[in-house]
């Protein structure tokens, strides 16, 4: 596995980084040999900030912890990504008894299967349907605020493509836009 450690607003030395990198070796296992993860560590105000990313088997797994202590925010984000790869295991198993096409993905997750728990199923309890108007990213801004959401999907006409504006924690906002 390969580990890539950005950091932002501090520098620490060589003995820091292979504390990190010994830190993450402990969900290594969890992933093929030539994965990558991404490990991103913040001072902030009040403390650190710290951040795993992944790919897993087509999809991506991410973690963030804020926390006073560098390396106790970076074990706890490590746990994060750990339990939240054995539950992907879990519901993929449970999605590979129903529909052979999840097989392959299921058996891509590198976990023991004495750790996996049958997840349930993810229930989905309302559903809604909404008109997609086109309109500029600004716009869905306001529509957003107007209907007190956190996020809204809009048909932008700079690109004509579906995208989403959300509300950060920060206050500021966010779009997303697919890449094709």
């Amino acid at each position: 596995m390969t580990i890539t450690i950005k950091t932002k607003n501090l520098e620490f030395g060589k003995q820091t980084k292979v504390k990190i990198e010994n830190k993450i070796k402990k969900i290594e296992k969890l992933f093929s040999k030539d994965a990558s993860a991404i490990v991103r560590v913040s001072q902030e105000k009040p403390g650190y900030k710290v951040e795993i990313t992944a790919p897993i088997a087509n999809r991506t797994v991410r973690a963030e912890v804020s926390g006073d202590d560098m390396m106790a925010a970076i074990e706890k984000c490590v746990d994060l990504v750990e339990n939240q790869i054995i539950r992907l295991k879990g519901r993929m198993q449970s999605k590979a008894r129903r529909n052979t096409a999840f097989v392959s993905e299921y058996e891509a997750i590198p976990v023991e299967e004495e750790y996996v728990a049958d997840e349930t199923e993810i229930l989905i309890e309302k559903t809604k349907t909404f008109e997609l108007r086109p309109m500029d990213a600004e716009e869905a801004v306001m529509q957003m605020e107007l209907i007190g959401h956190e996020f809204f999907v809009f048909l932008n006409v700079a690109n004509e493509k579906i995208c989403v504006v959300y509300k950060r924690k920060n206050g500021t906002y966010g779009l997303i836009e697919p890449e094709n």
